[in-house]
């Protein structure tokens, strides 16, 4: 079966003709959701596109460097407040689009630096809690710069959000190309999708560069790695800023296509949604971390259903939706984790090390029996 699938592989025209077929899925994707599950099944798939880039570049700073951020969300945040405020009734800026977007990239990345360069020599659980602590900060901030000077208007958050446009195409009309009607969510998946497309290239040349290189040996043995000749202050602070231009980008969007943001949309919570996605994807892996971002957007959604599920079997509710949903999500995850720990789609280096480790222990019970008989 392995033979078979590396001759596929080695067949440019399987190969080609497999891109192809997947281009003209990802293309009929939202028509053929909105035609079975409706319009807000789309909306869905929208949210998950954005969530793939978010966990993208939380994969950039954990997955190739090692470094365990659990305050990305705040990168989110500072591109959706910075968009939503200069393209808003607010400061009654109404700045364009293709200009807020890179300026929402370049101003998170400065934000990701500012947070390294004072974690360079923290690891491990204390780089968690300093980069926690930093996402609450931020968090906190927007709540409360709402005096003396109003700059983010608190806790109501920022409303009337100019949709994104690029001239006068505006993504949140419905327009007819070729006597299709698109309406304006599908033309949000498109944008979302060329977005999504250009983050995962950037994201592959990344790991097969230098830098790339680089960053997996800061996380496999940082000592090793700087004894080698690597700058490893520069290739982590290069990390922070390049996996917190993702957030920002991944912010302008969100403030854009919702049109209403608020600090509670960038909670601890969130954080750890998007560090999940990479956890149960594999980490490091470009395929697995998409896949994780695509299940765990998708399946709180699907498990809405399951009052509608208790009132088809037993007749009424039983137990309340909401709490349901969460505690089989949660059963899910802590399932998947002791079954695939190395993650659903692991990279080969990290299903390597789960062999070895599986080996190592098998030893060591073996060694520990032999001494007690």
């Amino acid at each position: 079966m392995i033979e078979r699938w590396q001759k596929w592989r080695q067949d440019r025209r399987l190969v080609w003709a497999a891109y192809l077929l997947l281009a003209l899925a990802l293309a009929l994707l939202p028509f053929a959701v909105g035609a079975v599950a409706g319009r807000g099944w789309v909306r869905i798939l929208d949210f998950a596109l954005l969530y793939v880039m978010l966990a993208l570049g939380l994969n950039i700073v954990v997955g190739y460097a090692g470094l365990l951020d659990l305050g990305y969300i705040a990168f989110y945040a500072v591109g959706a407040y910075l968009y939503a405020l200069l393209a808003s009734p607010h400061f009654d800026l109404h700045l364009p689009f293709w200009l807020l977007l890179p300026l929402g990239a370049l101003v998170a990345g400065a934000f990701g630096a500012l947070l390294g360069a004072p974690t360079l020599k923290l690891r491990g659980d204390y780089l968690a809690i300093v980069t926690l602590g930093f996402g609450e900060i931020i968090r906190i901030f927007l709540t409360n710069l709402n005096a003396p000077v109003n700059i983010t208007n608190g806790p109501q958050g920022v409303n009337l959000i100019d949709p994104i446009a690029i001239g006068p195409f505006s993504f949140s009309r419905s327009h007819t190309f070729l006597g299709v009607d698109v309406p304006g969510v599908h033309a949000y998946y498109y944008l979302f999708l060329a977005l999504t497309l250009l983050v995962i290239f950037v994201s592959i040349r990344l790991q097969d560069s230098r830098i790339g290189r680089a960053w997996v040996a800061i996380r496999e043995d940082e000592v090793a790695a700087e004894a080698m000749g690597i700058n490893t202050r520069n290739v982590k602070l290069l990390a922070f800023a390049m996996g917190a231009s993702f957030g920002g980008v991944s912010g302008g969007l969100f403030a854009g296509f919702q049109g209403f943001i608020s600090p509670e949309s960038f909670n601890l919570f969130e954080s750890i949604i998007v560090l999940c996605m990479i956890v149960l994807g594999g980490m490091g892996n470009i395929a697995g971390v998409i896949l994780g971002a695509i299940l765990l957007t998708i399946l709180p959604e699907a498990l809405r259903y399951l009052g509608e599920l208790q009132r088809a079997v037993f007749g009424r509710v039983l137990a309340d939706p909401a709490d349901l949903r969460m505690l089989v999500f949660g059963l899910a995850l802590v399932l998947i984790m002791i079954l695939r720990p190395a993650g659903l789609l692991p990279s080969e280096r990290r299903r390597r090390e789960f062999r070895s480790d599986a080996s190592v222990l098998a030893q060591e019970q073996a060694s520990l029996y032999d001494a007690q008989r």
